[in-house]
C-alpha cells in the first residue's frame, strides 16, 4: 500500500523534552494503546509513522497528531507482511524510535487451543515483533542511537486463566528483548519492555462487560481498578525518551 503523508506541514516548535524532533514508529497504531502511544509521542514533539489495516482508523489518529503541528505518515495495511513493513521503515525520513506494539488475543482453554489460532498468534505476536524489531535496529544502528520499545504484558511474567498461547506469546517478548539488549550493547540501541495489566480499551470491553470476569480481573490487581490507556503510554514515552538513557533490558509493569 502507497504511503499516505497526511502532514508535509514544518513540524511546530511548541514542546520540548526528550523526544522533540524525533521519527517514531508504532505498530497497531489505529486504535487502543497502539494510538495512546501515537498520541502521547506526538504530544510530546515527536513525529509519527503509523501502522496498522485499517486505513480509515489511521487516518484519523494522522489527523489528530497533523492538529499538533507534528508530521504523520500512514501505512495500512497487514503487519505479518513483513517485507513490505521494512520497506516503509526504510522510507521515512529517520528512524529514532520504536514502539512495537501491534499484537493479538484470543482466549482459549489449554486444551481447546487449536493450530489456526495458535499459529496466527505466534504469527503476528512473536514472528512479526521480532523482524520489525530487527529491521528498526538496523537502521538505528546504523545512526549510532535509537530506542525500541516492545509491548509486552502481566502475561510475559505470570500465567494467566485460558491465555496460555497469549503468555507464551509475552514471555517471548520478554526473552527477546533481553537478548536484543545484549546482541545491541554499545551501539546506542536500548531495548525495553512496557508490561500491562488489563487495560480498559475497545478491545478489552466485551469480555469487561461480563462481571465474573471483571471481578475476577479487579480482584487480582492491588490497585482495585484496570490501567488506562493513558497510563500505558506515558510508560512507552519514558522508555522512548532520552530520559531513559540509562535504563536498557527492564521490563517495566504498568500493573497497579
Amino acid at each position: 500500500v502507497d504511503v499516505m503523508d497526511l502532514s508535509e506541514g514544518d513540524a511546530a516548535s511548541g514542546p520540548t523534552g526528550a523526544v522533540v524532533g524525533r521519527v517514531a514508529a508504532v505498530t497497531g497504531a489505529s486504535r487502543g494503546l497502539g494510538r495512546a502511544c501515537a498520541l502521547r509521542l506526538a504530544q510530546a514533539g515527536a513525529d509519527v509513522a503509523l501502522f496498522a489495516r485499517d486505513a480509515e482508523a489511521l487516518a484519523a489518529v494522522a489527523q489528530d497528531i497533523r492538529s499538533m503541528g507534528r508530521r504523520a505518515w500512514c501505512f495500512p495495511g497487514d503487519i505479518t507482511h513483513l517485507d513490505k513493513i521494512v520497506e516503509n521503515l526504510g522510507d521515512l525520513p529517520s528512524l529514532d524510535i520504536l514502539v512495537n506494539n501491534a499484537g493479538m488475543n484470543v482466549p482459549q482453554p489449554f486444551l481447546d487451543v487449536d493450530h489456526e489460532t495458535f499459529d496466527a498468534m505466534m504469527q503476528l505476536n512473536v514472528r512479526s515483533a521480532f523482524f520489525i524489531a530487527q529491521a528498526a535496529a538496523r537502521i538505528m544502528v546504523a545512526k549510532g542511537k535509537g530506542s525500541i520499545v516492545n509491548m509486552s504484558s502481566q502475561a510475559g511474567h505470570v500465567g494467566l486463566i485460558k491465555r496460555t498461547v497469549y503468555c507464551t506469546t509475552k514471555f517471548a517478548i520478554e526473552g527477546m528483548t533481553r537478548a536484543m539488549c545484549v546482541d545491541l550493547a554499545g551501539t546506542g540501541v536500548r531495548v525495553n519492555t512496557v508490561a500491562p495489566t488489563f487495560v480498559r480499551t475497545d478491545l478489552t470491553a466485551a469480555q469487561l462487560e461480563k462481571p465474573e470476569f471483571r471481578e475476577y480481573v479487579e480482584s487480582n490487581i492491588l490497585s482495585g481498578r484496570l490501567a488506562e490507556e493513558g497510563e500505558v503510554a506515558a510508560a512507552v514515552l519514558f522508555l522512548a525518551s532520552d530520559d531513559a538513557s540509562m535504563v536498557n533490558g527492564i521490563s517495566l509493569p504498568v500493573d497497579g
